[in-house]
């Protein structure tokens, strides 16, 4: 996915406040995010693969383990990573956060203030 460097991608639920606080945070780096909730859109197995690949997990890291349908629905099961990316993209509500891509990187925003990992004035910890 090629974009503007200050152009941000946002995979969200709408409906979640830590969400919401995560969009507000984000609109401090750009004013140029594009939001895709999760609710109304569907992404394909591979733009997921795509994504997991930018964020270097695998499909299983990325899921909310203690969300209840994980409990009752998916815990105990294995599956191969075919199987973890269909999970994922039936069940984006299980996904531990929102997502963002910004400049070719990609944050897994378990936290809100975990979006400034995309910002250009970010360090890493060394």
């Amino acid at each position: 996915m090629k974009n503007h460097p200050n152009e941000m991608w946002l995979f969200l639920d709408c409906e979640s406040s830590t969400h919401k606080k995560t969009r507000a945070l984000a609109k401090s780096i750009t004013p140029n995010i594009n939001e895709f909730p999760f609710q109304h859109n569907k992404l394909s197995k591979l733009r997921w693969a795509e994504i997991l690949d930018m964020l270097a997990m695998k499909p299983k890291e990325l899921l909310n383990k203690a969300h209840p349908k994980y409990q009752k629905e998916i815990a105990g099961h294995e599956y191969d990573d075919d199987g973890w990316l269909e999970i994922i993209r039936n069940n984006p509500c299980m996904i531990k956060g929102p997502i963002a891509i910004m400049d070719g990187k990609a944050v897994l925003c378990i936290n809100p203030n975990d979006i400034f990992k995309l910002s250009p004035h970010h360090k890493e910890q060394e």
